[in-house]
């Protein structure tokens, strides 16, 4: 048999409890009920069959551009309406690569730095 994916990780030099909160607010999804603060690994728990996402501590700093990240479309909102909802729970905007045609993306960072991008949701094709 093939090996299943359990987990995406993320390695966290700041505090995996407060990473976690970020990603469980922005999508929707609960931290497991048996993760607390000041927990070296915290959960977010993702529908059943979807890999949890994983925030670890570690000692070192994240060093170049990550090498694996999410595109996110938005569900019941605009790209314009998603970036403004990331940036105001701690996200940046690191490249705006939206396109005049509609098309293309948002290039963002959680707030410890790791790469994420918004792609045009269902309501801004509703629009073309």
């Amino acid at each position: 048999m093939n090996p299943t994916i359990r987990h995406i990780t993320f390695d966290c030099t700041g505090e995996p409890y407060e990473l976690a909160r970020f990603w469980s607010e922005f999508l929707g999804h609960p931290i497991s009920e048996i993760d607390k603060p000041g927990d070296d690994e915290v959960l977010v728990e993702l529908p059943d069959g979807t890999p949890g996402l994983l925030f670890v501590r570690v000692e070192e700093a994240k060093a170049t551009k990550n090498r694996i990240h999410f595109d996110l479309g938005p569900t019941g909102r605009t790209r314009a309406d998603e970036v403004e909802r990331a940036v105001a729970m701690g996200a940046s905007i690191l490249t705006d690569r939206a396109l005049p045609n509609g098309r293309g993306w948002v290039v963002m960072a959680d707030p410890e730095g790791n790469e994420f991008c918004v792609e045009r949701g269902e309501l801004d094709r509703a629009e073309d």
